[in-house]
């Protein structure tokens, strides 16, 4: 028997349960893990919520990222035994498969052995925000020496992984921030330039550190009426990426100014690259690089145990994190 966590309606944090339930034996392609910590996204919030890229089959599961031990592998697994020390990437419906529990179940291809520098609760936040970002930054814009790369709501963990990955390519980063109470930490972090968005003018600040030349990339998780000033201040032929919606406004885009500098904005998510074979593995081994090099690092805000997993989605939704929230079970 494992615990686990359930929800059988949409709502607050307070609709999580805890259920006590035997894990089955992994099928051909499946891998059983005993959990040692969770990695929390903005996902699964929304995922309680209902509020989601996919509708919920209730009653619903939750999680994509875990690490901890290999209990058991399916007949067709390949490359994992019994043991292993490993951690779980996003790549999978959480309709289908979830990791918010003491042992669980997921598909091979979604779990790696993860660096041996990693302690646990590092190995459990480092897949969703790297990959998430690695897909946008290197693999789609190909970003290099010479590109500005700006990047809203700097402090949360893709926003860090961002600026890390832009970084780690040679890039100049901008963390946009609402105030400037978070300046030094993100300066600390490695962001190039901090602008707080409530404070300046977003626009006159951008065309200042470019040298009235723009930005080419833009990395959005918020949308709302800042990202048509984002799109103005792009450089001819550049590109937004959004792949979040934390902002409640509508979002708008200025029209003729796209057509007049040909620019680009794509929806991103992190299955573009976790679902995909030849990609999964080209972005861990980018990762793991990084990791092992120290070029990239996880940056936990706080940690919480399993048992507190309704207060970490309170805490979550408070927005205040710098970082990434991991759970310990």
């Amino acid at each position: 028997m494992s615990r686990t966590i359930k929800f059988a309606k949409a709502g607050g944090p307070d609709v999580l349960e805890f259920i006590d339930a035997a894990v089955a034996a992994p099928a051909p392609n499946e891998v059983r893990i005993k959990v040692k910590a969770i990695g929390i996204n903005r996902a699964e919030s929304m995922w309680r919520q209902d509020d989601y890229i996919e509708p919920v089959a209730y009653p619903a599961g939750l999680g994509y990222e875990a690490s901890g031990m290999v209990d058991a592998v399916g007949s067709a697994v390949k490359d994992l035994a019994p043991g292993d020390a490993v951690s779980v990437i996003p790549s999978f419906s959480m309709n289908q498969y979830h990791t918010y529990g003491e042992v669980i179940l997921v598909p091979d291809y979604a779990v790696v052995k993860h660096p041996a520098s990693l302690s646990f609760v590092e190995a459990a936040s480092v897949w969703m925000m790297f990959v998430t970002a690695y897909g946008a930054l290197i693999e789609d814009a190909k970003v290099g020496k010479g590109d500005f790369v700006v990047i809203p709501a700097a402090s949360s963990s893709v926003g860090l992984a961002a600026l890390q990955i832009a970084n780690y390519a040679g890039a100049t980063t901008i963390a946009l921030t609402r105030t400037s109470a978070k300046r030094q930490q993100l300066l600390d972090a490695g962001a190039t330039h901090v602008v707080a968005t409530e404070e300046t003018d977003l626009l006159e600040e951008l065309k200042s550190i470019t040298g009235g030349k723009g930005v080419r990339v833009v990395f959005d998780p918020v949308g709302g009426d800042t990202f048509a000033t984002l799109i103005s201040a792009l450089s001819f032929g550049g590109v937004a990426f959004i792949y979040g919606a934390l902002s409640s406004k509508p979002t708008t885009i200025p029209v003729l100014e796209m057509i007049a500098k040909v620019v680009t904005v794509k929806a991103h998510n992190v299955w573009l690259t976790s679902g995909d074979e030849s990609r999964r593995k080209g972005a861990v081994g980018f990762i793991s690089k990084g990791l092992a090099s120290g070029a990239l690092k996880p940056i936990i805000d706080r940690v919480f145990t399993f048992d507190e997993m309704v207060d970490v989605h309170r805490y979550l939704e408070q927005n205040g994190q710098f970082g990434k929230v991991v759970v310990t079970v």
